[in-house]
C-alpha cells in the first residue's frame, strides 16, 4: 500500500502554479486525493463567486493525470474528517498556510510547498478586468 496525499484549493482560472503544487504533492507519494472547494465555500473564504463553477473546477482537476480522486470541499472546519475519509498519510498545503494546519499533526504528516513565484488566480483576474475595455 503505497502513501496516500491529500490536499486542498480552490483552483480556480486554472494556471501553472496549480499544476505545479499538485505534481509535487503528487510526488510525495503513490495516491492523490484533492478538496476542491466548493462555491460557497469559497464564497465564505474571498467574499466573491468563484469564476467557474465547482463542478467546472472539479472536473479540470480530475483531467489531471497526477490527481487520483476529487472531492468538492464543503467546510474548512471538515480538513480533519476529510483526512480521516481518504486515509491521507501527508497533508500538503501551499506555504502561504505555513502553520495554519499544524493541528492535523495527529492524523497525518503536514507538509507546505513553496508556491509558483508572481502566479495567483487573483493577480491573474485583477489583469484581465485591467485590460478589459
Amino acid at each position: 500500500m503505497g502513501t496516500k496525499i491529500i490536499t486542498f484549493g480552490t483552483f480556480d482560472v486554472f494556471h501553472i502554479g496549480h499544476i505545479k503544487i499538485l505534481e509535487r504533492a503528487k510526488s510525495l507519494g503513490t495516491h492523490l486525493t484533492v478538496g476542491v472547494s466548493s462555491d460557497e465555500l469559497n464564497f465564505r473564504k474571498k467574499g466573491r463567486n468563484p469564476i467557474y463553477s465547482q463542478e467546472d473546477r472539479a472536473y479540470i482537476i480530475s483531467s489531471l493525470r497526477c490527481v487520483d480522486d476529487v472531492f468538492i470541499e464543503e467546510s474548512l472546519e471538515l480538513k480533519g474528517e476529510y483526512i480521516k475519509k481518504y486515509n491521507a498519510n501527508i497533508l500538503v498545503m501551499g506555504n502561504d498556510w505555513e502553520g495554519r494546519f499544524d493541528i492535523y499533526k495527529n492524523l497525518c504528516d503536514v507538509i507546505y510547498l513553496p508556491r509558483t513565484p508572481s502566479i495567483s488566480t487573483t493577480e491573474i483576474i485583477e489583469i484581465a478586468r485591467s485590460i478589459t475595455p
